[in-house]
């Protein structure tokens, strides 16, 4: 259902100050912006005007951004100091200023000087070879990018942009907000809402854990104004003019960029099927109003479940955006298994066509893994997920990596006919029907399932079903 605050199209800047002078100061004159909270705490004596701070997670955005263009380079160490380093000068790669839409920011350090490792998943990750930790994932495909062509591995469809950037966008900002910000930290005894973050600090320690989680969707601050084609736009770096939202000529990362998973939301939504960006950026303004409301006081048992409330919306939401994007990869894979077959069937060249199979696979596996980063026990959907989707993409001689050997080079071993691996695709997309109910359904093949089962006679993968 989409938030009630939602607006049909930008409002101007005039238009929401106009507004502003009707409403006493102690009101939310821009209540449709994430931004401009007061400071609550009574007894904070510094100079901020604002309670509202997420500088630190929009600098990860950045950081992410950067390094899936790093990726492609193949310099380890470049890779590295963007993952873990502690250079506040390390350039902002991107987004960087593209014609008229000029990035305010620079450098990492003019948004906070952060990084990746200290913040990614550290629990083992069942979906990927040598039962490996989330940041030894990350630095197993750093090396095995480093070591390839552009951060490509034809022998093993392996794209490592996509892998890299996918998974870390789940790892890292998902796994943080709905895993941790909306989860443990929410508690009573966590980060008390009558006390400040830390000593010196405007904000309450409930404001700023909230304050996090939302810079970790990567939207912008004043999404609640816009459509999600305006926000698709903006991650995209195609219109400054609905980006800008200060007037200012410039697109500033920290309140008027659109990243990660906010930018994915976009592009399901602005199909008309799904409403995921307005509904979660809404349930995140609701849970900010609740905060600013209760002034500084400690939660009540009713605030706090009304809180918890809001949160179960983000995170509801937030895992369907993750499993659109895992069926929508599903189905332009198994579109390439349907161009390439041709291919080979005439005897022309597929070196084109197997290069965007590797892109999309990789980004339907990093999305799987992603999805199974998110803190909830997914059982026997997480097993079922990983075997039909497998450890790589089905190799020509029907094939697939296994595993990998005590020198951390690939396993291959027998696996699917290349008509039973484009059903494990099918039934992918069914299983993100079934288990979590799905709307926009991009790339949809599944209509052909049955006679694709059919035409494959008894033997239709049913080892993996």
């Amino acid at each position: 259902m989409l938030n009630k605050r939602l607006t049909a199209k930008a409002v101007p800047l005039t238009v929401v100050l106009a507004s502003a002078v009707l409403i006493s100061s102690s009101s939310f004159a821009r209540s449709n912006v994430y931004a401009d909270f007061p400071v609550t705490l009574k007894d904070y004596s510094g100079s901020a005007t604002t309670s509202v701070s997420y500088k630190g997670q929009m600098a990860r955005h950045a950081l992410e951004s950067s390094l899936k263009k790093l990726i492609s380079k193949g310099d380890i160490s470049a890779m590295q100091s963007y993952y873990s380093g502690d250079d506040a000068n390390r350039p902002i790669i991107a987004p960087a200023t593209k014609g008229d839409f000029v990035i305010k920011q620079s450098t990492i350090g003019e948004l906070s000087n952060k990084n990746l490792s200290g913040k990614t998943y550290k629990g083992l990750i069942p979906g990927w070879v040598g039962s490996m930790t989330g940041p030894e994932v990350v630095a197993f495909m750093f090396e095995k990018a480093a070591e390839s062509e552009d951060g490509y591995d034809p022998a093993h469809a392996f794209d490592y942009t996509q892998l890299v950037s996918k998974f870390l966008m789940g790892a890292v900002t998902y796994n943080q907000a709905v895993d941790n910000y909306l989860d443990e930290k929410l508690e009573a005894d966590t980060k008390p809402n009558n006390k400040p973050y830390k000593d010196g600090a405007a904000y309450t320690g409930k404001e700023h854990v909230w304050d996090e989680a939302f810079g970790y969707f990567g939207a912008p601050s004043h999404t609640l104004t816009l459509t999600a084609q305006n926000v698709y736009d903006i991650a995209k770096q195609k219109d400054a003019s609905v980006a800008d939202y200060n007037y200012d000529g410039k697109v500033d990362l920290y309140k008027e960029m659109a990243y990660g998973h906010a930018y994915y939301a976009s592009s399901f939504d602005k199909g008309g099927k799904t409403t995921y960006l307005h509904d979660i950026v809404g349930a995140y303004m609701d849970g900010r109003d609740l905060l600013v409301a209760v002034n500084a006081r400690a939660l009540s048992d009713s605030e706090r479940d009304q809180l918890k409330g809001y949160a179960q919306t983000i995170k509801t939401n937030w895992e369907k955006v993750i499993a659109e994007a895992v069926f929508k990869y599903a189905g332009e894979t198994y579109e390439d298994m349907v161009k390439i077959e041709a291919i080979l069937e005439s005897g022309g060249d597929v070196a084109k066509a197997w290069r965007k199979y590797a892109k999309h696979w990789g980004e339907l596996k990093g999305f799987a893994l992603a999805l199974q980063v998110g803190g909830k026990d997914m059982g026997a959907t997480s097993v079922k997920l990983n075997r039909l989707i497998g450890y790589s993409p089905l190799l020509l001689g029907n094939t697939q990596v296994t595993g990998i050997d005590s020198n951390g080079e690939y396993v291959q071993s027998d696996a699917e006919t290349w008509g039973g691996y484009m059903v494990h695709m099918l039934k992918v997309q069914n299983l993100m029907v079934d288990e979590f109910s799905v709307v926009a359904k991009s790339h949809d093949q599944t209509a052909g399932l049955s006679e694709l089962v059919k035409s494959l006679g008894a033997k239709s993968s049913a080892e993996n079903d």
